[in-house]
Protein backbone atom coordinates (compact mmCIF):
# COMPACT_ATOMS: atom_id res chain seq x y z
CA UNK A 1 0.00 0.00 0.00
CA UNK A 2 1.62 3.51 -0.84
CA UNK A 3 0.74 6.63 1.25
CA UNK A 4 0.88 8.42 -2.07
CA UNK A 5 -2.22 6.76 -4.07
CA UNK A 6 -4.22 7.05 -0.87
CA UNK A 7 -3.71 10.44 -0.79
CA UNK A 8 -4.14 10.75 -4.66
CA UNK A 9 -7.69 8.49 -4.12
CA UNK A 10 -8.94 10.87 -1.74
CA UNK A 11 -7.88 14.03 -3.85
CA UNK A 12 -9.93 12.70 -6.86
CA UNK A 13 -13.17 12.30 -4.02
CA UNK A 14 -12.86 8.84 -3.50
CA UNK A 15 -14.02 6.76 -0.33
CA UNK A 16 -10.68 5.21 1.63
CA UNK A 17 -11.35 1.67 2.57
CA UNK A 18 -11.06 0.53 6.24
CA UNK A 19 -7.45 -1.01 5.48
CA UNK A 20 -6.13 2.36 3.63
CA UNK A 21 -7.42 4.73 6.73
CA UNK A 22 -5.79 2.21 9.19
CA UNK A 23 -2.44 2.16 6.76
CA UNK A 24 -2.43 5.92 7.66
CA UNK A 25 -3.12 6.29 11.35
CA UNK A 26 -0.47 3.54 11.98
CA UNK A 27 2.03 5.45 9.51
CA UNK A 28 1.70 8.32 11.53
CA UNK A 29 1.87 6.39 14.97
CA UNK A 30 5.06 4.46 13.39
CA UNK A 31 6.32 8.57 11.84
CA UNK A 32 6.92 6.16 8.49
CA UNK A 33 4.84 9.10 7.06
CA UNK A 34 6.47 12.05 6.59
CA UNK A 35 4.75 15.13 7.73
CA UNK A 36 4.63 16.56 4.44
CA UNK A 37 2.44 13.94 3.55
CA UNK A 38 0.42 13.68 5.83
CA UNK A 39 -0.71 17.29 5.69
CA UNK A 40 -1.16 16.71 1.91
CA UNK A 41 -3.71 14.06 3.11
CA UNK A 42 -5.21 16.09 5.45
CA UNK A 43 -5.84 18.77 2.90
CA UNK A 44 -7.58 16.29 0.44
CA UNK A 45 -9.55 15.47 3.09
CA UNK A 46 -10.17 18.98 3.56
CA UNK A 47 -11.85 19.31 0.17
CA UNK A 48 -13.26 16.09 -0.52
CA UNK A 49 -14.61 15.32 2.83
CA UNK A 50 -15.15 11.88 4.39
CA UNK A 51 -18.49 9.94 4.51
CA UNK A 52 -19.84 8.30 7.53
CA UNK A 53 -18.03 5.28 7.36
CA UNK A 54 -14.59 6.81 6.75
CA UNK A 55 -15.32 9.25 9.81
CA UNK A 56 -16.17 6.31 11.54
CA UNK A 57 -12.92 4.13 11.40
CA UNK A 58 -10.64 7.12 11.24
CA UNK A 59 -12.05 7.97 14.87
CA UNK A 60 -12.17 4.35 16.00
CA UNK A 61 -8.40 3.97 14.56
CA UNK A 62 -7.01 7.06 16.00
CA UNK A 63 -8.55 6.40 19.30
CA UNK A 64 -6.81 2.69 19.40
CA UNK A 65 -3.83 4.50 18.21
CA UNK A 66 -3.09 4.61 22.48
CA UNK A 67 -3.52 3.92 25.34
CA UNK A 68 -7.29 3.92 27.01
CA UNK A 69 -8.17 5.57 30.80
CA UNK A 70 -10.41 3.48 33.21
CA UNK A 71 -11.52 4.38 36.22
CA UNK A 72 -12.51 1.35 37.82
CA UNK A 73 -12.95 2.49 41.50
CA UNK A 74 -14.83 5.49 40.69
CA UNK A 75 -18.83 4.67 41.68
CA UNK A 76 -20.56 7.28 39.36
CA UNK A 77 -20.28 8.06 36.15
CA UNK A 78 -17.51 10.46 34.59
CA UNK A 79 -19.20 13.15 32.23
CA UNK A 80 -16.59 14.65 30.17
CA UNK A 81 -17.38 17.96 28.24
CA UNK A 82 -15.70 19.13 24.70
CA UNK A 83 -15.97 22.34 22.67
CA UNK A 84 -15.21 22.63 19.03
CA UNK A 85 -13.39 26.20 19.78
CA UNK A 86 -14.11 29.39 19.83
CA UNK A 87 -13.22 33.27 21.05
CA UNK A 88 -13.47 34.17 24.46
CA UNK A 89 -14.64 30.32 25.51
CA UNK A 90 -12.83 29.33 28.98
CA UNK A 91 -16.02 27.62 30.14
CA UNK A 92 -14.32 24.45 30.93
CA UNK A 93 -12.39 26.29 33.33
CA UNK A 94 -16.25 26.92 35.12
CA UNK A 95 -18.16 23.70 34.06
CA UNK A 96 -15.15 21.74 35.44
CA UNK A 97 -15.46 22.49 39.13
CA UNK A 98 -19.60 23.01 39.11
CA UNK A 99 -19.99 19.68 38.15
CA UNK A 100 -17.54 18.09 40.12
CA UNK A 101 -18.44 19.85 43.43
CA UNK A 102 -22.28 18.32 42.66
CA UNK A 103 -20.91 15.32 42.58
CA UNK A 104 -19.78 14.35 39.17
CA UNK A 105 -16.23 13.15 38.42
CA UNK A 106 -14.26 15.27 35.84
CA UNK A 107 -11.45 13.40 34.15
CA UNK A 108 -10.99 15.45 30.96
CA UNK A 109 -8.51 15.93 28.38
CA UNK A 110 -8.28 19.38 26.32
CA UNK A 111 -6.07 20.91 23.75
CA UNK A 112 -3.94 24.03 23.05
CA UNK A 113 -5.03 26.91 21.10
CA UNK A 114 -5.86 26.04 17.33
CA UNK A 115 -6.00 28.57 14.49
CA UNK A 116 -7.52 32.07 16.13
CA UNK A 117 -9.10 30.05 18.76
CA UNK A 118 -7.55 29.95 22.50
CA UNK A 119 -7.01 26.60 24.04
CA UNK A 120 -8.03 25.61 27.91
CA UNK A 121 -4.73 23.76 28.32
CA UNK A 122 -2.51 27.16 27.35
CA UNK A 123 -4.78 29.25 29.64
CA UNK A 124 -4.26 26.78 32.63
CA UNK A 125 -0.61 27.06 32.09
CA UNK A 126 -1.06 30.60 32.43
CA UNK A 127 -0.96 29.48 36.59
CA UNK A 128 2.35 29.63 37.58
CA UNK A 129 3.33 25.64 38.30
CA UNK A 130 -0.07 24.45 36.83
CA UNK A 131 1.40 21.10 35.44
CA UNK A 132 -1.09 19.97 31.96
CA UNK A 133 1.12 17.12 31.70
CA UNK A 134 0.70 14.21 34.06
CA UNK A 135 1.01 10.42 34.31
CA UNK A 136 -1.98 8.76 33.76
CA UNK A 137 -1.12 7.21 37.49
CA UNK A 138 -1.53 11.08 38.67
CA UNK A 139 -4.39 11.80 36.40
CA UNK A 140 -6.46 8.76 37.91
CA UNK A 141 -4.89 9.82 41.32
CA UNK A 142 -6.49 13.37 41.17
CA UNK A 143 -9.65 12.28 40.10
CA UNK A 144 -10.23 9.50 42.47
CA UNK A 145 -9.45 12.32 45.69
CA UNK A 146 -11.53 15.21 44.20
CA UNK A 147 -13.15 14.43 41.60
CA UNK A 148 -11.39 16.90 38.76
CA UNK A 149 -8.60 16.96 37.04
CA UNK A 150 -7.58 18.47 33.76
CA UNK A 151 -4.86 17.35 31.46
CA UNK A 152 -3.09 17.74 27.92
CA UNK A 153 -3.13 15.14 25.62
CA UNK A 154 -0.22 13.10 26.73
CA UNK A 155 1.76 11.11 23.80
CA UNK A 156 0.09 7.86 24.80
CA UNK A 157 -3.51 8.78 24.32
CA UNK A 158 -4.97 9.53 20.63
CA UNK A 159 -1.18 9.98 19.98
CA UNK A 160 -1.96 10.50 15.93
CA UNK A 161 -4.27 13.05 17.13
CA UNK A 162 -1.88 14.72 18.63
CA UNK A 163 0.23 15.10 15.23
CA UNK A 164 -2.85 16.16 13.54
CA UNK A 165 -3.86 18.16 15.27
CA UNK A 166 -0.82 20.45 15.15
CA UNK A 167 -0.60 20.03 11.70
CA UNK A 168 -4.28 21.05 11.05
CA UNK A 169 -3.17 24.22 12.94
CA UNK A 170 -0.48 25.03 10.47
CA UNK A 171 -2.09 23.94 7.25
CA UNK A 172 -5.68 25.97 6.89
CA UNK A 173 -7.86 22.42 7.34
CA UNK A 174 -9.00 23.26 10.96
CA UNK A 175 -12.60 24.05 9.72
CA UNK A 176 -12.87 19.92 8.58
CA UNK A 177 -16.04 18.32 9.99
CA UNK A 178 -14.41 15.27 9.05
CA UNK A 179 -11.03 15.85 10.98
CA UNK A 180 -12.89 17.71 13.80
CA UNK A 181 -15.38 15.42 14.68
CA UNK A 182 -12.67 12.84 14.72
CA UNK A 183 -9.94 14.86 16.36
CA UNK A 184 -12.89 15.28 19.38
CA UNK A 185 -14.05 12.01 19.78
CA UNK A 186 -11.08 9.96 19.22
CA UNK A 187 -9.68 12.00 22.48
CA UNK A 188 -13.51 11.01 24.10
CA UNK A 189 -13.43 7.80 23.19
CA UNK A 190 -9.76 7.44 24.55
CA UNK A 191 -10.43 9.41 27.91
CA UNK A 192 -12.65 7.02 30.41
CA UNK A 193 -15.43 8.97 30.41
CA UNK A 194 -19.28 7.32 30.21
CA UNK A 195 -21.39 10.57 28.80
CA UNK A 196 -20.11 13.14 26.71
CA UNK A 197 -21.72 16.91 26.22
CA UNK A 198 -20.23 18.85 23.38
CA UNK A 199 -20.60 22.40 23.11
CA UNK A 200 -20.67 22.68 19.20
CA UNK A 201 -20.48 26.97 18.33
CA UNK A 202 -21.38 28.56 15.05
CA UNK A 203 -20.81 32.16 14.17
CA UNK A 204 -17.57 34.17 12.88
CA UNK A 205 -15.56 33.55 16.30
CA UNK A 206 -16.05 29.05 15.53
CA UNK A 207 -15.23 26.60 12.72
CA UNK A 208 -18.91 26.56 11.57
CA UNK A 209 -19.56 29.48 10.02
CA UNK A 210 -23.63 28.63 10.35
CA UNK A 211 -26.32 26.80 12.65
CA UNK A 212 -26.54 24.26 9.70
CA UNK A 213 -23.41 23.66 9.68
CA UNK A 214 -22.77 23.11 13.43
CA UNK A 215 -25.88 21.30 13.64
CA UNK A 216 -23.92 18.74 10.68
CA UNK A 217 -20.94 18.59 12.86
CA UNK A 218 -23.20 18.01 15.86
CA UNK A 219 -24.81 14.71 14.61
CA UNK A 220 -21.81 13.10 13.59
CA UNK A 221 -20.32 13.44 16.66
CA UNK A 222 -23.44 12.90 18.52
CA UNK A 223 -23.49 9.27 16.53
CA UNK A 224 -20.27 8.48 16.96
CA UNK A 225 -20.60 9.11 20.76
CA UNK A 226 -23.77 7.12 21.06
CA UNK A 227 -22.82 4.24 18.91
CA UNK A 228 -19.43 3.42 20.86
CA UNK A 229 -21.85 3.17 24.11
CA UNK A 230 -21.12 6.81 25.59
CA UNK A 231 -24.60 8.61 26.27
CA UNK A 232 -23.68 12.15 23.98
CA UNK A 233 -25.79 14.94 23.70
CA UNK A 234 -24.46 18.61 22.02
CA UNK A 235 -25.18 21.97 22.44
CA UNK A 236 -25.15 24.53 19.87
CA UNK A 237 -24.03 28.03 20.45
CA UNK A 238 -23.83 31.14 19.46
CA UNK A 239 -20.64 32.41 18.77
CA UNK A 240 -21.20 35.29 16.39
CA UNK A 241 -19.57 37.38 19.00
CA UNK A 242 -16.82 36.80 21.58
CA UNK A 243 -18.13 34.29 24.73
CA UNK A 244 -17.83 36.75 27.72
CA UNK A 245 -15.32 40.04 28.10
CA UNK A 246 -11.75 38.32 28.03
CA UNK A 247 -9.76 36.74 24.96
CA UNK A 248 -6.43 36.30 26.23
CA UNK A 249 -5.17 33.21 28.55
CA UNK A 250 -4.49 34.72 31.67
CA UNK A 251 -7.28 37.16 31.02
CA UNK A 252 -9.89 34.69 30.76
CA UNK A 253 -8.63 32.50 33.88
CA UNK A 254 -9.26 35.64 35.61
CA UNK A 255 -12.52 35.83 33.96
CA UNK A 256 -13.21 32.05 34.71
CA UNK A 257 -12.42 32.79 38.54
CA UNK A 258 -15.13 35.92 38.37
CA UNK A 259 -17.74 33.09 37.11
CA UNK A 260 -17.03 30.43 39.86
CA UNK A 261 -17.50 33.66 41.91
CA UNK A 262 -21.06 34.17 40.34
CA UNK A 263 -20.04 37.58 38.44
CA UNK A 264 -18.79 36.61 35.58
CA UNK A 265 -20.46 38.55 31.78
CA UNK A 266 -24.54 37.30 31.66
CA UNK A 267 -23.99 35.75 28.37
CA UNK A 268 -20.91 33.75 29.35
CA UNK A 269 -22.85 32.68 33.01
CA UNK A 270 -25.96 31.74 30.92
CA UNK A 271 -24.02 29.16 28.31
CA UNK A 272 -21.91 27.77 31.62
CA UNK A 273 -25.14 27.32 33.77
CA UNK A 274 -26.28 25.21 30.32
CA UNK A 275 -23.61 22.93 29.57
CA UNK A 276 -23.44 22.43 33.49
CA UNK A 277 -27.03 21.55 33.85
CA UNK A 278 -26.18 19.20 30.61
CA UNK A 279 -23.90 17.49 32.27
CA UNK A 280 -25.44 16.76 35.29
CA UNK A 281 -28.32 15.22 33.63
CA UNK A 282 -26.48 13.65 31.32
CA UNK A 283 -24.42 11.63 34.34
CA UNK A 284 -27.53 10.90 35.39
CA UNK A 285 -26.88 13.20 39.03
CA UNK A 286 -30.36 15.44 37.88
CA UNK A 287 -33.39 14.16 36.39
CA UNK A 288 -34.41 17.02 35.24
CA UNK A 289 -32.63 20.51 33.43
CA UNK A 290 -34.69 22.57 35.76
CA UNK A 291 -32.74 20.11 38.67
CA UNK A 292 -29.73 20.39 37.20
CA UNK A 293 -30.09 24.03 36.82
CA UNK A 294 -30.67 24.61 40.61
CA UNK A 295 -27.77 22.52 41.81
CA UNK A 296 -25.41 24.50 39.56
CA UNK A 297 -26.70 27.79 40.94
CA UNK A 298 -25.92 26.28 44.71
CA UNK A 299 -22.40 25.21 43.71
CA UNK A 300 -21.35 28.55 42.64
CA UNK A 301 -23.51 30.55 45.55
CA UNK A 302 -21.89 28.05 48.03
CA UNK A 303 -18.22 28.55 47.02
CA UNK A 304 -18.06 24.56 46.72
CA UNK A 305 -17.18 25.09 42.70
CA UNK A 306 -14.88 27.34 43.95
CA UNK A 307 -13.20 25.21 46.26
CA UNK A 308 -13.07 22.58 43.48
CA UNK A 309 -11.23 24.83 41.24
CA UNK A 310 -8.57 25.61 43.71
CA UNK A 311 -8.11 21.71 44.48
CA UNK A 312 -7.45 21.19 40.96
CA UNK A 313 -5.06 23.75 40.63
CA UNK A 314 -3.31 22.48 44.18
CA UNK A 315 -3.26 18.97 42.87
CA UNK A 316 -1.32 20.18 39.39
CA UNK A 317 1.19 21.97 41.23
CA UNK A 318 -0.17 25.26 40.58
CA UNK A 319 -0.12 28.67 43.13
CA UNK A 320 -3.75 28.54 44.40
CA UNK A 321 -2.49 31.88 45.20
CA UNK A 322 -2.82 33.33 42.16
CA UNK A 323 -6.30 32.03 42.14
CA UNK A 324 -7.11 33.51 45.88
CA UNK A 325 -5.64 36.68 44.20
CA UNK A 326 -5.82 37.21 40.94
CA UNK A 327 -3.95 40.46 41.14
CA UNK A 328 -0.93 38.72 41.39
CA UNK A 329 -1.08 37.57 37.57
CA UNK A 330 1.40 39.28 35.35
CA UNK A 331 -0.01 42.03 33.54
CA UNK A 332 0.77 43.41 29.97
CA UNK A 333 3.04 46.04 29.79
CA UNK A 334 0.69 47.95 27.65
CA UNK A 335 -3.04 48.91 27.68
CA UNK A 336 -4.50 50.85 25.16
CA UNK A 337 -8.38 52.03 24.49
CA UNK A 338 -10.01 51.33 21.42
CA UNK A 339 -13.24 53.77 21.70
CA UNK A 340 -16.47 54.23 19.28
CA UNK A 341 -15.87 56.08 15.73
CA UNK A 342 -19.96 57.12 16.37
CA UNK A 343 -22.98 56.73 18.15
CA UNK A 344 -25.43 54.30 17.48
CA UNK A 345 -25.84 50.64 19.10
CA UNK A 346 -23.08 47.78 18.37
CA UNK A 347 -24.80 45.59 15.75
CA UNK A 348 -22.41 43.04 15.59
CA UNK A 349 -18.78 41.90 15.85
CA UNK A 350 -16.70 39.95 14.04
CA UNK A 351 -15.16 37.26 16.65
CA UNK A 352 -12.71 35.89 14.25
CA UNK A 353 -11.31 39.41 13.77
CA UNK A 354 -11.17 39.64 17.49
CA UNK A 355 -9.74 36.21 17.80
CA UNK A 356 -6.95 37.26 15.33
CA UNK A 357 -5.87 40.00 17.14
CA UNK A 358 -5.31 38.34 20.46
CA UNK A 359 -3.64 35.52 17.90
CA UNK A 360 -1.29 38.82 16.64
CA UNK A 361 -0.82 40.16 19.89
CA UNK A 362 0.97 36.47 21.10
CA UNK A 363 -2.07 35.06 22.85
CA UNK A 364 -1.98 32.12 19.99
CA UNK A 365 0.28 30.27 17.71
CA UNK A 366 0.95 30.60 13.73
CA UNK A 367 3.58 27.85 14.31
CA UNK A 368 3.37 24.88 16.04
CA UNK A 369 6.74 25.80 18.26
CA UNK A 370 5.41 29.39 18.99
CA UNK A 371 5.79 30.98 22.49
CA UNK A 372 2.45 31.98 23.96
CA UNK A 373 2.55 35.34 25.68
CA UNK A 374 -0.18 34.84 29.12
CA UNK A 375 -0.61 38.72 29.77
CA UNK A 376 -1.92 39.69 26.59
CA UNK A 377 -5.09 39.99 25.22
CA UNK A 378 -8.17 41.78 24.72
CA UNK A 379 -10.97 42.76 27.31
CA UNK A 380 -14.44 44.03 25.64
CA UNK A 381 -16.47 46.33 26.62
CA UNK A 382 -19.27 46.74 24.72
CA UNK A 383 -20.93 43.74 23.33
CA UNK A 384 -23.97 43.19 20.24
CA UNK A 385 -26.51 45.45 21.49
CA UNK A 386 -25.43 47.94 24.10
CA UNK A 387 -25.57 51.65 23.50
CA UNK A 388 -22.31 53.28 22.26
CA UNK A 389 -21.62 57.03 21.99
CA UNK A 390 -18.89 58.59 20.16
CA UNK A 391 -15.54 57.97 22.10
CA UNK A 392 -16.99 55.27 24.46
CA UNK A 393 -14.48 52.80 25.31
CA UNK A 394 -14.98 49.84 23.50
CA UNK A 395 -12.53 47.05 24.30
CA UNK A 396 -8.93 47.64 25.93
CA UNK A 397 -6.03 45.66 24.07
CA UNK A 398 -3.50 44.43 26.64
CA UNK A 399 -0.13 44.14 24.48
CA UNK A 400 3.92 43.84 25.44
CA UNK A 401 5.03 45.32 21.90
CA UNK A 402 3.40 48.84 20.99
CA UNK A 403 3.42 47.79 17.03
CA UNK A 404 1.78 45.12 17.37
CA UNK A 405 -0.97 46.49 19.99
CA UNK A 406 -1.58 49.22 17.48
CA UNK A 407 -2.33 46.70 15.33
CA UNK A 408 -4.49 44.99 17.06
CA UNK A 409 -6.46 47.65 17.86
CA UNK A 410 -7.14 48.55 14.43
CA UNK A 411 -7.53 45.05 13.53
CA UNK A 412 -10.62 44.76 16.37
CA UNK A 413 -12.02 48.13 15.86
CA UNK A 414 -12.56 47.09 12.34
CA UNK A 415 -14.80 44.03 13.41
CA UNK A 416 -17.68 46.39 15.02
CA UNK A 417 -20.73 46.61 13.54
CA UNK A 418 -23.49 50.28 14.33
CA UNK A 419 -27.16 50.32 13.41
CA UNK A 420 -28.98 53.63 14.83
CA UNK A 421 -32.12 50.80 15.12
CA UNK A 422 -32.48 48.88 18.30
CA UNK A 423 -30.73 45.76 18.27
CA UNK A 424 -32.29 42.98 21.11
CA UNK A 425 -29.78 41.00 22.86
CA UNK A 426 -30.01 37.24 23.41
CA UNK A 427 -30.17 36.00 26.82
CA UNK A 428 -29.19 32.63 25.64
CA UNK A 429 -26.61 31.41 23.73
CA UNK A 430 -27.91 28.09 22.76
CA UNK A 431 -29.18 27.97 19.53
CA UNK A 432 -30.30 23.63 19.62
CA UNK A 433 -29.77 20.88 21.78
CA UNK A 434 -28.82 17.10 19.53
CA UNK A 435 -29.16 14.19 21.10
CA UNK A 436 -30.14 10.40 19.59
CA UNK A 437 -33.35 11.51 19.32
CA UNK A 438 -32.85 14.25 16.69
CA UNK A 439 -32.59 18.11 16.77
CA UNK A 440 -34.42 20.64 19.16
CA UNK A 441 -34.22 23.84 18.37
CA UNK A 442 -34.42 26.64 21.43
CA UNK A 443 -36.77 29.34 21.55
CA UNK A 444 -34.75 32.57 20.65
CA UNK A 445 -35.37 35.05 23.14
CA UNK A 446 -34.60 38.29 21.10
Amino acid sequence: MNIVDIILKKRNGGVLSEEEIQFFVRGVKDETIPKYQISALLMAIYFSGMNAQEVAVLTREMAMSGDRLSFPNLRHPIVDKHSSGGVGDKTSLVIAPIVAACGLPIAKLSGRGLGFTGGTIDKLESIPGFRTELTEEEFEKCVAQDGIAIIGQSADIAPVDKVLYGLRDVTGTVDSVPLIAASIMSKKLADGSDAIVLDVKYGSGAFMKTPEQAIHLAEVMVGIGNDNGKKTIALVTDMTQPLGSAVGNSLEVREAIDALHGNGPADFMAECLALASAMLVAGEKADTQEQARKMVEEAIASGAAFEKFKAMVRNQGGDVSYVEEPQKFEEAQLRLEATAPKGGMVASIDAEEIGKSSLLLGAGRRKTDDAIDFAVGLLIHKKVGDTVKKGDSLFTVYANDRAKGEEAVRLAQSAYGYSNSVIKKRHTPVYAVVSRDGVMLETPDA
